[in-house]
């Protein structure tokens, strides 16, 4: 017979966060799929839990999957854990649960915490419909492009952010959306955990002068899709306005495209102006 693998959630911080079943699942299993097996170890030492230790993170679950398929197919159960939370929500796990259904394998979720899902409803901001974006990236490129979602969307939007790189997202945030209202929280569940609000230009201003500390989890209010620098953009001629996104190193397709969301107008209606 197949085995099973199981997704558990485990805690973002606060170790009595840990479900009961979550930690049945783990005692049971053959095995445990660690995306740091150094982590880990802390968590199941702290339970009092004796497990082999796989490590199966971003730079070799491609291979790894391999082999845990194939204990998967000799019958074997594992467990697949992140080092917090829960696991492939910008976490590796998604290429095995692929491979598992691709072969038929059983797949068995374990709730547990999310940080995400915590700091949104410490937000106060609209819950109803969101976004959930994970890290924008480390290259200016990324965020920028990570930014014009955001300050086009209507919905609340949820991001993850490290420290070191938390005042540049926020300078460039500032740029474009500055008074929009948003939620930021840091080392949920933990000691120190600190939920602030105000509007971007108010955060920036803040750890401009404190120096940020902990994991960080931003919640941005959604919009009317339009934006101060949309706005100034719009008085421009259509040419100019149509070049300064080709300046940023759009496609005259991703370009003209921008240019209709900010005009509030269809793209075919830019298309047949600029052409004719």
């Amino acid at each position: 017979m197949e085995g099973k693998l199981y997704i558990v959630g485990t805690p973002i911080g606060n170790l009595e966060d840990m479900t009961l079943r979550g930690l049945r699942i783990l005692k049971a299993v053959d095995c445990i799929a660690a995306e740091d097996t150094r982590h880990t170890v802390k968590l199941l030492n702290h339970f009092e839990i004796k497990k082999h230790l796989i490590a199966y993170h971003q730079h070799n679950e491609q291979s790894e999957s391999d082999k845990l398929i194939a204990l998967l197919k000799a019958g074997k159960e594992i467990a697949l854990v992140s080092d917090a939370g829960m696991p492939v929500i910008s976490d590796p796990g998604a290429v095995i649960i692929g491979r598992c259904a691709e072969a038929n394998i059983p797949v068995e979720v374990v709730p547990g915490p999310n940080a995400g899902l915590c700091a949104l409803v410490l937000s106060a901001l609209d819950a109803g419909s969101f976004t959930f974006m994970g890290f924008l990236g480390k290259q200016s490129k990324e965020i920028r492009a990570g930014i014009e979602k955001i300050a086009a969307s209507k919905d609340t939007v949820i991001l993850y952010e490290t420290p070191h790189r938390l005042v540049k997202t926020l300078e460039a945030m500032a740029q474009v959306i500055p008074e929009r209202p948003m939620s930021i929280s840091r080392e949920i569940t933990k000691r120190y955990e600190e939920t602030r609000r105000g509007t971007v230009a108010e955060h920036l201003a803040y750890y401009q002068e404190h120096p940020p500390k902990g994991e960080f989890v931003l919640v941005i209010a959604g919009g009317d899709g339009r934006t101060a620098a949309a706005e100034d953009l719009t008085e421009l001629s259509l040419e100019t306005h149509l070049a300064h996104y080709l300046s940023e190193g759009m496609t005259e397709k991703e370009a003209m495209k921008q240019v209709a969301r900010d005009r509030g107008v269809s793209k075919r209606e830019i298309y047949n102006q600029i052409k004719r």
